[in-house]
C-alpha cells in the first residue's frame, strides 16, 4: 500500500466508533478550524466533528475576522477554536513487512462505509416520548413513512437511544401553537450533542376516550397530559362535565391507564388511535377549544446534513454573551439587514452561571438572570447572507452553537380534523 504524507499537527486520530465494520479501521482527520476562539470547556470529539464537516460542506464559515493564534475568549461556533479549512478522510497505512504471519492490513474505506442511515424512514428506528398512540408517534410515522418507532417513557430517553444507536432518529415536540415551548426539550438539545435534521408540524385533534358501554354522565374524572387538559378546558364545560381534571405523562398513556385498571369513572382526553389501541370509544370528537391546535416537532440524529438552497431551509441556534442581553439587539440587527426572518426567540435561564451582578460597583446587591438564547431563522447554511450573518453574530457572542440547518416543513395542515357537533352528544 502506497504510503502517505504525514497529516498536519493539529490532525485528530481517532477510531470510527460504534457502527460495524468490516474490520477494525482507523482513520485521520485533517483539518484546521479557525476562528476567533472561545473554549466553552468541550474537547474534541467526534460529534463536534461532525458538526464542523457539515458546516464546512456549505462553506457556513466564509469570513476569517483574525488570524489563527488570535483565539483568546473570542466566540466560535459549536465551542471549537479554529475554523474549518481542509478535511480529508484517509486510512492509516500499516508498516509494509515481508512477514506472512502478521495481520492484513486495514481493509480501506467504501463509499458505504460512510453513508448514513436511510433517510425514507424504510428501515430507519424513530424514538419518541410516549406510549403508541401518542401524538409523537404520529409525528414520527409523518417525519419517516414506514419506519420503526420506538417509545421511550421520557424525553431524556429518546435522546439517549439516539446517541448510543439504539435508534436511528428522535421526533420530539418543541412547541404548540397553544401551549407555547416545551421547555424540557430546549434545555436538552443543549445538553445533548445531537443534531436537527428537519422539522414536522402535527395537527392536534384531541378525543374524549372512555370504556365502552360508559356514557358521559357516569363520569367524575378525566385525566391527560396537563396541556391536553388545558386545551380543552372550555370545550368540557360545554359538555356538562363537572368532573375533576387529572395531569399525567401523556395524552396516550392517560387512556392506557385506564383501560388497564378497567376504571368506568374516568374518561381520557387522546387521539382516537389511542381509542383502537386500547378498545376505548370515542364519546366526544374534537373536543379542542381551538382547532388551530398545531405542535412542532424536531427531527434529531447523530449527523448533521448537507444544508442545500433548492428548498425552503431554517437554521436554528443559541448562543449566550458574558455581557448578558446587552448585545441582543445587535445580534438581531445581524439578520434584520440581511432580510432574514426570525421565526423563533427563546430565552432559557443559563445553567451554569444563572444570576449576574449588574455593576461591580454595587458590591453585589443588584442582581439579575443569564440567559441563552434560542434563535430559528428562516434561511440555509448554504446561503452568503447567513453564513455572513453568523459570522457578525460571532463578534458579539461568548458561545454560538448552530444546532441545525434543516428543511423547512412546507406540507399542509389537514382540514379533515373539523370538531363534531357537540350538542348532540
Amino acid at each position: 500500500m502506497r504510503s502517505l504524507s504525514p497529516a498536519p499537527s493539529h490532525s485528530l486520530q481517532f477510531p470510527i466508533p460504534t457502527r460495524p465494520l468490516p474490520s477494525p479501521v482507523v482513520v485521520k482527520c485533517s483539518y484546521g478550524f479557525e476562528s476567533p476562539g472561545f473554549s466553552h470547556g468541550v474537547s474534541s470529539n467526534r460529534t463536534d466533528w461532525q458538526s464542523s464537516c457539515a458546516i464546512l460542506a456549505s462553506k457556513v464559515v466564509s469570513q476569517q475576522h483574525s488570524s489563527p493564534d488570535s483565539n483568546n475568549g473570542a466566540p466560535t461556533v459549536n465551542g471549537h477554536t479554529s475554523a474549518l479549512t481542509d478535511l480529508s478522510l484517509v486510512p492509516i497505512d500499516n508498516i509494509p513487512g515481508s512477514d506472512n504471519n502478521r495481520p492484513l492490513p486495514p481493509k480501506p474505506l467504501t463509499i458505504s462505509d460512510l453513508s448514513p442511515a436511510p433517510m425514507h424512514g424504510s428501515q430507519l428506528r424513530v424514538a419518541y416520548q410516549g406510549v403508541p398512540g401518542a401524538y409523537s408517534e404520529a409525528a414520527a410515522a409523518k417525519a419517516y413513512a414506514n419506519c420503526e418507532a420506538i417509545p421511550c417513557d421520557q424525553f431524556e430517553v429518546a435522546f439517549q437511544a439516539v446517541e448510543l444507536w439504539i435508534a436511528d432518529r428522535a421526533v420530539l415536540p418543541v412547541e404548540n401553537s397553544l401551549g407555547g415551548s416545551i421547555h424540557r426539550n430546549y434545555d436538552l438539545l443543549l445538553r445533548h450533542r445531537l443534531h436537527i435534521v428537519g422539522e414536522v408540524q402535527l395537527p392536534v385533534h384531541h378525543c374524549l376516550l372512555a370504556l365502552p358501554g360508559v356514557r358521559k354522565e357516569y363520569l367524575t374524572r378525566v385525566i391527560s397530559h396537563p396541556q391536553a387538559l388545558a386545551q380543552c378546558e372550555h370545550t368540557l364545560t360545554k359538555l356538562g362535565l363537572n368532573v375533576a381534571r387529572e395531569a399525567v405523562d401523556d395524552t396516550a398513556g392517560a387512556a392506557e391507564f385506564i383501560a388497564t385498571n378497567n376504571l368506568r369513572d374516568t374518561a381520557a382526553i387522546a387521539s382516537a388511535r389511542a381509542a383502537e389501541l386500547y378498545g376505548m370509544q370515542v364519546l366526544a370528537d374534537g373536543i379542542q377549544d381551538d382547532p388551530g391546535n398545531v405542535t412542532r416537532f424536531v427531527m434529531l440524529a447523530r449527523e448533521p446534513i448537507i444544508p442545500r438552497t433548492d428548498r425552503p431551509f431554517k437554521t436554528s441556534i443559541v448562543f449566550a454573551h458574558d455581557k448578558g442581553t446587552s448585545v441582543l439587539f445587535k445580534v438581531l440587527s445581524a439578520f434584520a439587514f440581511r432580510n432574514i426572518s426570525l421565526t423563533k426567540i427563546e430565552s432559557r435561564p443559563h445553567r451554569n452561571r444563572p444570576i449576574r451582578l449588574v455593576d461591580d460597583a454595587n458590591v453585589g446587591t443588584a442582581k439579575h438572570f443569564e440567559y441563552l438564547f434560542y434563535v430559528d431563522f428562516e434561511a440555509s447554511m448554504a446561503e452568503v447572507r447567513a453564513q455572513n450573518a453568523l459570522a457578525e453574530v460571532q463578534e458579539f457572542t461568548s458561545f454560538l452553537r448552530v444546532l441545525g440547518s434543516y428543511p423547512m416543513d412546507m406540507t399542509p395542515l389537514s382540514s379533515s380534523c373539523g370538531r363534531q357537533d357537540l350538542q348532540s352528544l
